[in-house]
C-alpha cells in the first residue's frame, strides 16, 4: 500500500501539472481536491489498524478540511505581495495553528461534518480578489519530475506520521498539506502569485468531494466493512466533483452572458 501511495501521488501530480498547463489554475486547483492522497492513507490505517481506528481517523480528517483551508487562506494573502518562500511559510504556520486547534476539540461526526461544510461555504469569501488567469504557464519536464518526487517524499513523511501516532493526529496528518504546497509554490515562482491564488480559490471548491469521501467513511466503515464504504466514498467523491465542476461552468455562463 505504501508502494501504491508514493506512486499513485506522483503520478496525480503529474496529471495535475499538466493540466494546470493546459487549461489554467482554475482546473488545476478542482483537481486537487480528490481525495487521492487522503483515500490511500485512511485505506491503509483501516487494513493496518482496523476499521474503528480508521473510522475515528477519518472523522478528525473530515474536521481538517478547515486546516486545509486555513493553509490556502494564508498562503494566498502572503502571495499578493511576498516571495513563494514567505508564502509557504505563513501557509504552514496558518496549517499548523488550524491543526492544534483541531486536535484539541473533541469532534463527533456531526460537529465535524458541520464545520467542514461551514469552512467550505465561508471560503470564497476569505481569499483576496483577483483578475482570473487561465493562460498555460510553460512546464519543463525537469520541473514536472521535481514536482513528482516531492509528493513522494512528502507522501511517505506524512504515512509515516499517520502510522505512528493515535486517531486525531492520523487523521489530521491524512490531510497534511502534500498536493497544495508542490502546486501552489511551482505556479507561484514560475507564473507569478496571482496564478497561485486562482489555483487555491479553486482547490477550495474542489474540497467538497474530499470531504463527503471523509464523511462516508468515518459513518460507514464499521458497518460496511471496508471494501464497500470506499468503493461508496470514491464513488461519491467522483460524482460530487462532476458536480461541482458542472455548477462551476454553469455560473461562468451566466457571468459571461
Amino acid at each position: 500500500m505504501l508502494a501504491l501511495k508514493l506512486l499513485l501521488v506522483p503520478v496525480f501530480l503529474g496529471l495535475i501539472s499538466l493540466a494546470g498547463k493546459r487549461f489554467g489554475p482554475s482546473i488545476a486547483g478542482w483537481l486537487a481536491g480528490l481525495p487521492v492522497v487522503v483515500g490511500p492513507i485512511l485505506l491503509l490505517l483501516s487494513l493496518e489498524n482496523g476499521v474503528a481506528f480508521a473510522g475515528e481517523a477519518a472523522r478528525y480528517t473530515l474536521a481538517s478540511v478547515f486546516t486545509a483551508i486555513a493553509y490556502g487562506v494564508a498562503y494566498a494573502w502572503a502571495a499578493r505581495r511576498h516571495s513563494w518562500i514567505v508564502s509557504l511559510l505563513c501557509g504552514f504556520a496558518a496549517w499548523l495553528v488550524a491543526a492544534a486547534l483541531v486536535a484539541t476539540l473533541p469532534f463527533t461526526l456531526a460537529s465535524a461534518a458541520l464545520l467542514a461544510l461551514a469552512t467550505l461555504l465561508v471560503a470564497p469569501s476569505l481569499y483576496p480578489r483577483v483578475v482570473i488567469v487561465e493562460t498555460a504557464a510553460a512546464l519543463p519536464g525537469s520541473e514536472l519530475l521535481l514536482r513528482m518526487f516531492l509528493g513522494a517524499l512528502l507522501t511517505f513523511a506524512v504515512t509515516t506520521l499517520s502510522q505512528s501516532v493515535g486517531t486525531t493526529w492520523s487523521g489530521i496528518a491524512s490531510l497534511a498539506p502534500i498536493l497544495t504546497p508542490v502546486i501552489s509554490v511551482f505556479m507561484h515562482r514560475r507564473s507569478g502569485g496571482v496564478y497561485a491564488i486562482v489555483m487555491l480559490i479553486a482547490l477550495a471548491r474542489g474540497l467538497y468531494s474530499l470531504a463527503a469521501f471523509c464523511f462516508i467513511v468515518a459513518w460507514q466503515l464499521e458497518a460496511l466493512g471496508t471494501a464497500r464504504t470506499f468503493a461508496l466514498a470514491a464513488a461519491t467523491a467522483l460524482i460530487l466533483q462532476g458536480g461541482t465542476l458542472l455548477l462551476q461552468r454553469r455560473r461562468t455562463r451566466l457571468a459571461n452572458s
